[in-house]
């Protein structure tokens, strides 16, 4: 994401002005954008002219609206934006009130205009215009005639392909419709991983699966990759590396990024970091259950007594379309770093944050213990 322009006032009005230049970028802006927020953005409209004959035709032209936003539809495997709104500004082909649907295009700028602009939304934008937040992790999770190829970037978990080829048992005194099976279904993993991942831009390949599935691909990919003279995976030989996994699913991810050796070599990317948080918290309410707090109204205790040292909140509270709503979350976290602690705000389309949404979205875990909050009664299931 490129920022091109920010004008925010002292009282946290005004507008920014970016340029989405990758399709993570749409997935940022899902997140800054909110309902009763000003859009303005180049999108296309089909209008109606009328001849000096009376005959009338329609045709499409490419103008510039700016819409209150009523509507936010956000396609997290193509990584489109819709915005639906109706029109504030005087426009030649639209009147004022009408409604229409912008869909954000790559790059191409759009201006949003807020009447708050919270210590979240800011951070978001500065975590989007980082070029050093990019994807650099790839994985292949996998079984026998099943295979997930994701791109793990530091804001989603993205599927690019999924491979199914039917595997036949093998049959006593004969392997050969197993193995060949096998060997097409190998074949299309590997076509996949050329497709669908960048070797320029990733840093690392997992290869996870149970049993010896990924020792086999592994040997077979690199026996293909020298036979046909592929020159981009045996150059990249040394970014594959070989995890275990206890299935082909894509909800295996996240015990493939929970392991000690994959945490070393994935230590710079946010989603391992996410992942390594979370485990922390589990092992802490196992073994000081006082030091380990979940839900909005338990953690908002824990951080009045000023004991959060690390706050995990999912990304999904912040779009919660209730402003009052939305700002005690926005709250609790500037609560958290005013009193020194660290927040991790989890992207609802990591497995780790999918795995957090199951705790209503919110936890922490604590300096000190602290009295028993367990009367608090926890109103963010209602919310949500």
């Amino acid at each position: 994401m490129k920022l091109v322009h920010k004008d925010i006032e002292k009282d946290n009005t005004g507008q920014v002005t970016l340029i989405p230049e990758e399709a993570e970028d749409m997935w940022h802006t899902y997140n800054l954008l909110q309902v009763g927020d000003s859009l303005r953005a180049s999108t296309i409209r089909k209008v109606q002219t009328e001849s000096s004959t009376g005959s009338v035709g329609s045709s499409r032209v490419r103008t510039t609206l700016t819409l209150c936003v009523e509507t936010i539809d956000f396609d997290s495997q193509a990584c489109q934006l819709r915005v639906k709104g109706t029109n504030i500004q005087e426009n030649q082909y639209v009147k004022m009130g009408a409604y229409h649907t912008i869909e954000l295009e790559l790059n191409r700028k759009f201006t949003l205009a807020k009447k708050v602009w919270d210590s979240v939304v800011l951070d978001r934008i500065e975590q989007a215009c980082d070029p050093a937040q990019k994807a650099d992790v790839a994985a292949v999770v996998m079984q026998e005639g099943l295979a997930n190829l994701v791109l793990v970037t530091p804001a989603m978990t993205l599927l690019r392909a999924k491979v199914e080829v039917t595997i036949p048992r093998k049959r006593k005194g004969s392997c050969t419709q197993h193995d060949k099976a096998l060997e097409r279904f190998y074949e299309a993993v590997m076509q996949g991983i050329l497709r669908h991942f960048s070797f320029d831009v990733v840093k690392c390949i997992l290869v996870a699966s149970p049993g010896f599935v990924k020792d086999q691909f592994i040997s077979y990919l690199f026996k293909e990759a020298v036979r046909q003279d592929c020159k981009i995976l045996l150059e990249n030989r040394s970014k594959f590396m070989v995890v275990h996994a206890s299935s082909g699913h894509k909800y295996s991810l996240k015990e493939v990024l929970c392991d000690p050796a994959v945490t070393a070599r994935l230590s710079d990317t946010k989603a391992a970091g996410e992942v390594k948080a979370l485990e922390d918290f589990y092992k802490m309410l196992q073994q000081e259950p006082d030091r380990a707090f979940y839900g909005v109204a338990h953690v908002e205790r824990a951080s009045e007594a000023l004991a959060v040292d690390i706050l995990l909140i999912s990304d999904k509270l912040f779009r919660h379309q209730d402003i009052a709503t939305r700002s005690r979350y926005v709250r609790l976290v500037d609560n958290v770093k005013e009193n020194g602690g660290n927040v991790r705000i989890f992207s609802s389309l990591h497995v780790s944050g999918e795995q957090l949404n199951q705790l209503s979205g919110v936890a922490a875990i604590l300096r000190f213990p602290i009295a028993d909050v367990s009367e608090a009664e926890d109103s963010s299931s209602d919310e949500d």
